[in-house]
């Protein structure tokens, strides 16, 4: 029986469900649940910032518009579903890991056996990939670049980039040049601008953040089972204030981009987000409890600094899309000379 109602709650959040109500779930919602769809709205807004960007340029397709939100989505997807694979298959998440322990994760619970859950991973993958054919064919070969970068991405993240302090750059170079500038890239029809590297790095810091919140609030669990990510690596910390740095530097960046002119005064909307980072500081300049804090969003824990960092994120990357999205409107009404 479709069930609209969870689909639209996957979408929002990481539900947390029994066994005998996954059993009476459709397979959207499955596929929403095992995907954990409530990230792509980060994914989402790499493409639409990429689309803006175009419209802006001047050379702007709707369909190839459309079509890279898809594709870049169902990449995440399969990304999402390879990594748990991998994981279960190595034996991460057994004993109750902490993944395992904020939101249903069907093959390590029993939810799906491995054969059904390798169907998902192909047919979500076969649709990213047919997508990412699709705008090569209907771009240039430059797309392939992007195609190629994407897949190594999504096949090597979980081993060994994420083993070995590799994943948090990764998701920096995907969330911006790639996801911003692809899409950019694709919906202009194969046109290239160096000041997007820079723009897409605003963008891509606050994904980095969230990862950052999330393998920090694991971190002793990861190191238990030898996975190295970088606050593992280089200590809690150190971590927390690398995301500090990060989202310092988002600020920084959209503050040169607007005194060189490649973006108009509408993006520092983005200080309407200062008070929120500046609560979300406070957070992360205190260590990690260790047990559940009071007042937390019920559902919430074990995620900590990661549920803080997503608050953070999504009010700023959504002020960040309104920005540019009335940096578009001043531009085409010729309100604004930029460079």
């Amino acid at each position: 029986m479709i069930n609209t109602s969870m689909w639209g709650k996957a979408l929002r959040v990481i539900p947390r469900i029994s066994e005998q109500e996954w059993r009476q779930l459709d397979v959207v919602s499955k596929w929403l649940i095992a995907t954990r769809a409530a990230v792509f709205i980060m994914t989402a807004l790499a493409a639409a910032i990429g689309g803006l960007l175009a419209y802006r340029y001047g050379a702007f397709s709707w369909d190839l518009f459309v079509m890279s939100i898809l594709g870049l989505v169902f990449a995440h997807a399969t990304n999402n579903l390879l990594n748990d694979y991998i994981d279960h298959h190595k034996g991460v998440d057994n004993k109750n890991y902490y993944r395992a322990q904020y939101g249903p994760q069907p093959l390590e619970h029993g939810l799906m056996g491995k054969k059904e859950f390798l169907s998902y991973i192909w047919v979500t993958g076969l649709i990213a990939l047919s997508i990412g054919v699709y705008l090569v064919l209907r771009t240039n070969y430059w797309t392939l670049m992007f195609l190629g970068l994407g897949l190594f991405f999504l096949v090597f993240y979980t081993w060994p980039l994420k083993y070995f302090g590799l994943g948090e750059p990764s998701v920096i170079l995907v969330w911006g040049p790639l996801m911003v500038g692809g899409t950019f890239f694709v919906v202009t029809g194969g046109v290239w601008q160096n000041w997007i590297i820079p723009l897409s790095l605003v963008y891509a810091l606050g994904p980095t953040s969230v990862l950052f919140g999330k393998h920090i609030d694991k971190r002793a669990a990861d190191k238990k089972k030898g996975v190295g990510t970088l606050p593992v690596l280089i200590g809690e910390k150190a971590s927390r204030y690398t995301t500090l740095a990060m989202w310092g530097l988002q600020y920084a960046l959209i503050g040169w981009l607007v005194f060189s002119r490649q973006l108009g005064f509408s993006v520092l909307i983005v200080a309407l987000a200062i008070p929120k980072l500046i609560q979300v500081s406070r957070v992360f300049s205190q260590p990690r409890p260790q047990e559940e804090p009071p007042g937390l969003a019920p559902d919430t824990w074990p995620l900590y600094l990661s549920a803080h960092a997503f608050t953070y994120n999504r009010q700023f990357g959504s002020l960040f899309l309104l920005g540019l999205i009335l940096d578009v409107v001043f531009y085409k009404a010729g309100l604004t000379m930029l460079a």
